[in-house]
């Protein structure tokens, strides 16, 4: 606790991202969370952005006045997962928590993370990739199987997510994708139990499974209450449930994130984890998934922000 006094811990949140509402949510949950700390945090709600011209400029003048001495990022999504907000802080020489610029950048970047999985042996759904200026005519149900998972490139939350089962819904999923990125993943539909595995101090947390009432974890599904159920630790065999750890943590190793992330995977029908990618900064409210894991491992929320605080103090 000696670290903290008299330093201005900025806690970062909201920004332009179809994720904002979340991202304040979780700012919130982590002010309250360090003043059970006894710690006073400097709130910085960045503004939404009409355009991002000159965004990142209004941004740097705004946390450079704020006078604080470090941040604690609870930003999702565009400009606060990807790696911008991180190379302002960088520039102004304040630290931050969480994923430094590179690792921020391949996090989000489904198309370079699915890259850096496969070249890692890291089991990931086989894909192909769309941009706005090819021809998408393929027939994509064909080479990946039947159905098809379509997504932006570079969305969280499942923004902009189909399932696709037949040809004549492709196009509507593949514009829906397009309207948040100008590159659109297909993927293989992987049949299965959705899990997800917490990395905290660079180690695996307790193993979470995501039972949705709807047919996927989608945005709905995470965010209205009561559309999930949720088993912390996850009911799977040793040999499985150590797997799932292993591989989880390799993937958070293999993008370099750092101190915590949450990787996201589907227990196919072999019971073998598949990789579909890693949140270099999850949910942070106290019903979050990476607290939910926290605190099966006797790791309370309090606690849990602490520690992600204390990571840049010492």
């Amino acid at each position: 606790m000696d670290g903290v006094k008299g330093k201005r811990i900025g806690v970062l949140m909201g920004g332009p991202s179809c994720e904002r509402d979340i991202s304040l949510k979780s700012g919130t949950a982590v002010c309250r969370a360090l003043e059970n700390n006894g710690i006073k945090p400097v709130p910085l709600e960045l503004i939404k952005a009409s355009t991002m011209n000159g965004y990142g400029e209004e941004v740097a003048s705004m946390i450079h006045a704020s006078n604080i001495d470090v941040a604690f990022i609870a930003l999702h999504g565009e400009f606060g997962e990807d790696g911008c907000v991180q190379e302002i802080l960088e520039q102004l020489k304040i630290p931050y928590t969480g994923s430094g610029i590179k690792a921020s950048r391949l996090g989000m970047d489904k198309i370079r993370s699915k890259e850096i999985f496969e070249a890692n042996n890291i089991p990931t759904p086989r894909y192909r990739v769309v941009e706005k200026t090819m021809d998408s005519s393929r027939d994509y149900l064909k080479l990946l199987g039947s159905p098809v998972v379509v997504k932006p490139s570079d969305e969280g939350s499942s923004i902009g997510l189909s399932i696709v089962d037949s040809e004549k819904d492709f196009n509507d999923a593949l514009n829906n994708a397009f309207t948040y990125s100008d590159r659109v993943v297909i993927e293989q539909y992987i049949r299965g139990r959705e899990i997800t595995v917490g990395v905290l101090e660079d180690k695996a947390l307790p193993v979470v499974e995501i039972i949705p009432s709807k047919r996927f974890f989608d945005f709905e599904a995470k965010y209205k209450e009561g559309m999930t159920e949720y088993k912390v630790p996850a009911e799977i065999d040793t040999q499985t449930y150590a797997a799932c750890q292993r591989i989880g943590l390799e993937a958070h190793k293999a993008l370099g994130a750092r101190f915590f992330s949450r990787v996201d995977m589907i227990l196919n029908k072999d019971n073998k984890p598949v990789v579909l990618e890693v949140n270099t900064i999850p949910g942070l409210t106290e019903t979050s998934l990476l607290p939910k894991a926290a605190h099966a491992a006797g790791i309370g929320f309090n606690q849990l922000i602490f520690k992600i605080l204390e990571q840049i103090l010492w």
